[in-house]
């Protein structure tokens, strides 16, 4: 039995959630998966997962033996890294991932102009909207708007993000401009559900901490930022979004902020990687090059 080829099965399995997960992942048969974590069972002489219908499950054992198998298996694979030079030199492949709108206005650029200073590295740029796990969907570093959960992540704070409520002049001049949360209550508005998955919106109390939920009625809802911001372009209603999502409309005049003092607190933006020992060279220069230049982009925003 190959036992770290074993423990690599047993992570992609205990990651994935389920066996046949991990065979379509791994690109094993299912028997073969099933095969290698019993025969490490056996060798080990104790259960580490518990069968179910529904789900997989730890053992207290297995836990212990998942936690030490990461970290043998992330030192053999830093001391390859060591051995090949990547930690000295920057090269190989680096994995990022970013929401989809603002890696396309505000990552791409910046990945661009670092494959051109660094030749050696290739980059993966995986754009989406849902918050991949870093460990389980193997990527090096991600970029992160809003509160962060996780605090065995390493973060690198680039600065903040307005949530704004935004509509199109012609709609101000029809319905009047609000002039406090409560009026949104009967203003037309545009739900963009992935942000707001309720039918309210939280303001923050002028002059004070805490926040209120105003409750809307939307005439449109909608699952992409874009679409809520062209709906509102277009009189449909109010929106609330992210500022970079509607930073281009207001530019140009299609849409206006309103309530700007009772907005939320702005969400913090970052630059995220898993913890582990000396930093491979191809983390480090990208995270030197990246952030300074994010920050600015972002103070850019205004």
């Amino acid at each position: 039995m190959d036992r770290f080829e074993a423990m690599t099965v047993l992570l992609r399995v205990v990651d994935k959630g389920s066996f046949s997960a991990a065979s379509r992942d791994l690109g094993m048969p299912l028997a073969s998966v099933s095969r290698k974590v019993m025969e490490l069972e056996a060798h080990i002489g104790t259960r580490l997962l518990v069968r179910t219908t529904r789900k997989l499950a730890l053992t207290d054992a297995g836990a212990v033996y998942v936690a030490s198998a990461r970290r043998i298996l992330s030192e053999i694979d830093e001391s390859e890294r060591v051995a090949a030079g990547e930690l000295h030199a920057p090269r190989g492949q680096l994995t990022l991932t970013a929401p989809i709108l603002f890696g396309r206005l505000h990552i791409l650029p910046i990945v661009t102009a670092f494959l051109a200073a660094y030749p050696e590295i290739n980059v993966q740029l995986l754009l989406s909207d849902r918050d991949l796990h870093l460990v389980a969907d193997q990527v090096d570093m991600a970029v992160r708007i809003g509160r962060l959960s996780d605090s065995s992540m390493i973060a690198t704070r680039v600065g903040a993000m307005r949530t704004v409520v935004c509509a199109s002049p012609a709609l101000l001049a029809a319905h009047g401009a609000p002039r406090t949360p409560e009026q949104m209550t009967r203003f037309p508005c545009v739900s963009f559900d992935f942000l707001t998955p309720t039918s309210s919106w939280a303001f923050r109390l002028k002059d004070a901490n805490s926040e209120v939920d105003i409750p809307i009625s939307p005439r449109l809802s909608v699952t992409t930022a874009e679409a809520a911001v062209w709906a509102a372009a277009q009189d449909v209603g109010a929106t609330r979004v992210l500022h970079y999502q509607c930073v281009d409309a207001v530019r140009d005049g299609l849409l206006q902020i309103v309530l700007a003092a009772f907005e939320i607190e702005p969400a913090p933006v970052h630059l995220l990687h898993a913890a582990r020992g000396v930093l491979p060279s191809k983390m480090r220069v990208f995270l030197d090059f990246a952030a300074e230049r994010l920050r600015r982009r972002l103070e850019g925003l205004g």
